[in-house]
């Protein structure tokens, strides 16, 4: 792209979109309020302590204190404008901010300046890699960095990107505070001045050593990107600044290179360095115009909906290609939908806009069709589909009901609600258990949206963990009769059936023989003899649903009037209940193969956890794409995925993510069995 000073590139009137990313606690949320305040666009700077920040001010993230959802902010600095998107960073609500990356222009990544803590960006760098969005490395909080720390934490990180990180600042200490920053690039020193900008002072004597040595390796880094630069070097030329400023632009533009700052976000320290390195090297919207597969035309990228109340539903999303407004034309799934309103989003508040312009991130009512992560196009566009998300796996899941039964329908528009919102949920109707299930990430995204359930819709619910799906079987062959008759005037009720049972190997399922001779049964009370049985096998002599079992009806007798489909159902039903019962039926359970992704160092501990919960081993390997990341992979009873997720993650620094499929069922026998016999029965009464 080149060297895009605001002042001269083609796009300068459009939006450039900026997403704050990063683990959680490392000031994600502060880091907006104050570019908000440093640009001017709000006159005092709220606090996430206070609860009186513009970004996190829904219920649940004023009371967890921390992001669960994105938020959505804009300013205007030195006539540029600039949309904020700042992203979860808790493991359980990072997916509420995936979509919006795609289209946005560059990244900061907020870090803590702790080196131990460094592993906690590798999701976030790896995501950004694959996502091709350029980024910024930010570290907050330096006001808290121990001597080191900043080259300490470089090397921590750059084993983790793909990209060269550039040191672009370096601290100035006095004793054991951080009082400021020398620019490399610059060649310039910085004292920080809490709520002004920074003071331009001379580089401290004792840090002339180090600002040459951390300068040589900036340059060096860019000049792998740019051969005069590389020349003038070798040569022991000095680069002028324009040279170096451009070079920085447009690689950190290109995605060749990670700058590296210093912020202290509380303190106001870097804030406005940092929103001068967005005026001039964030990239413009072309880019992401063309990584979300918008050639020509105009296009809006939908990232989020929501359901805002009086408001109606509403399409959050980023504006490509041409402008957007009331009564526009989009092309949703293949049908012509027109605009409602659109909105400026400034956290919590909205404004009515009129026209959005290329890049502004706006909502949009009244685009019922549009969902989360899709491209709508305009009207003579050409547009390919955006690239598919991987959002992380749901490994947490309860059960839940209503408190009040005539809440039901209630429940049931809520949780589609809910879901069409946050594209990490999901919610089922369980076949095997009759139970309505919730599916997310993990524990803490569940509190959230039943907290979100019962404050927006007035929907209370009962939670459980999610029944097993055990199953039951027999070991040995039986032989019984059934016999329904009853006489009570008029006509009677006559069934009478004899069957043979055996057991099929693991996973057979169910096979019914008819070996009827001589007319014992009538030809059409045979499908009924088999729906009894069928019956019977819904609730075996275990108490649970029976597996792999093959019957063979083999005689019988009827009643010329009394014989009736109801009444051969019955026998059928009788006959295979005590069949079962003589056939030594046992308990199996669902087995899941499971593969747990964790940091290098930890897979030991993992394959620890899994065998505890019973789990079978299978293997320890290093993982197939990540650099020092290990997989463990195992097969483990469905029973004891419950608490899985947060027992790995406590021992990987909540790195280590799972995923869990069905893999097959096995006997369960001794105080497993014995235990899970015994509460199905207390269920039954």
């Amino acid at each position: 792209m080149g060297n895009t000073q605001s002042g001269t590139h083609p796009g300068r009137a459009a939006t450039r979109a900026v997403a704050l990313v990063g683990p959680a606690g490392t000031g994600k949320t502060s880091l907006a309020e104050a570019l908000l305040f440093a640009s001017g666009a709000i006159n005092r700077q709220g606090s996430v302590e206070a609860g009186s920040t513009v970004g996190d001010a829904s219920p649940e993230a004023r009371a967890r204190g921390g992001s669960t959802e994105l938020g959505l902010m804009h300013f205007d600095y030195l006539g540029d404008r600039f949309a904020l998107i700042d992203t979860p960073g808790g493991a359980g609500f990072v997916a509420d901010g995936l979509a919006a990356l795609q289209s946005a222009d560059l990244a900061l990544v907020v870090i803590d300046p702790a080196p131990e803590r460094a592993a906690l960006a590798e999701p976030i760098l790896r995501r950004l890699d694959d996502l091709g969005l350029p980024h910024v490395i930010v570290i907050n909080k330096i006001e808290h960095a121990r001597a080191g720390t900043v080259h300490a934490l470089l090397t921590e990180l750059q084993p983790m990107s793909r990209e060269p990180l550039a040191l672009r600042q370096i601290p100035i200490r006095e004793g054991d505070t951080v009082v400021g920053y020398v620019d490399l690039a610059l060649e310039r020193a910085y004292r920080y001045r809490p709520g002004k900008e920074s003071e331009r002072v001379e580089i401290p004597g004792e840090m002339a050593a180090l600002e040459q040595q951390d300068r040589s390796h900036l340059l060096e880094t860019l000049a792998d990107f740019d051969d005069a630069l590389m020349e003038a070097l070798l040569m022991d030329e000095a680069p002028d600044q324009m040279t170096v400023m451009a070079d920085l632009a447009a690689d950190t533009q290109g995605n060749k290179v990670v700058p590296v700052v210093l912020c202290s976000a509380l303190g106001d320290g870097g804030v406005h360095r940092l929103l001068k390195l967005l005026r001039h090297e964030a990239p413009y919207p072309d880019a992401a115009a063309a990584r979300i597969g918008l050639r020509e035309g105009g296009a809006f990228h939908v990232f989020k909906v929501a359901n805002a109340g009086a408001m109606g539903r509403l399409a959050l999303g980023r504006v490509l290609g041409e402008p957007l407004g009331e009564g526009d034309e989009l092309d949703v799934a293949g049908t012509a939908e027109r605009t409602g309103s659109l909105f400026l989003v400034q956290g919590e508040k909205t404004a009515k806009h009129s026209v959005a312009q290329v890049g502004e991130v706006v909502a949009v009512a009244k685009l019922e069709g549009a969902r989360c992560a899709k491209v709508l196009p305009r009207k003579g566009a050409r547009c390919t589909a955006a690239p598919a998300l991987a959002y992380p796996p749901r490994n947490a899941a309860i059960a839940i009901t209503t408190r009040d039964r005539k809440d039901d329908v209630k429940l049931s528009t809520a949780l589609h609600r809910l879901c069409e919102e946050d594209p990490a949920l999901e919610w089922t109707q369980d076949d095997a258990t009759h139970e309505t299930l919730l599916r997310g990430i993990n524990e803490d995204h569940l509190a959230v949206v039943l907290g979100r359930l019962q404050r927006r819709y007035g929907v209370a619910v009962e939670t459980r963990p999610p029944r097993v799906a055990y199953r039951e079987s027999i070991r040995k062959a039986a032989a019984a009769r059934g016999r329904h008759k009853k006489q009570s005037g008029g006509h009677g009720q006559y069934g009478d059936c004899s069957i043979e049972i055996r057991p099929l190997e693991r996973g057979a399922g169910f096979a019914f023989e008819d070996r009827i001779t001589g007319g014992a049964i009538p030809r059409q009370y045979i499908p009924a003899v088999e729906s009894g049985i069928r019956d019977a096998m819904e609730r075996g002599p275990l108490g649970f649903p029976v597996v792999d079992v093959a019957v063979t009806l083999v005689d019988g007798s009827f009643h010329a009037v009394d014989s009736s489909e109801l009444a051969f159902r019955i026998a059928g039903r009788m006959a295979m209940g005590d069949a079962l019962a003589q056939a030594a039926p046992y308990l199996l359970e669902p087995v899941v193969r499971v593969a747990v992704d964790t940091p290098g160092g930890s897979g030991s501990k993992a394959g620890s956890v899994l065998s505890a919960r019973r789990g079978q081993i299978l293997g320890l390997s290093p993982h197939p794409e990540w650099e020092r990341w290990e997989r463990v992979e195992a097969q483990l009873p469905e029973s004891a995925l419950h608490g899985l997720d947060a027992e790995l993650r406590s021992l990987s620094q909540g790195l280590a993510e799972f995923v869990a499929g069905f893999d097959h069922l096995a006997e369960l026998a001794g105080k497993h069995a014995d235990e899970v016999v015994k509460a199905r029965a207390a269920e039954a009464h």
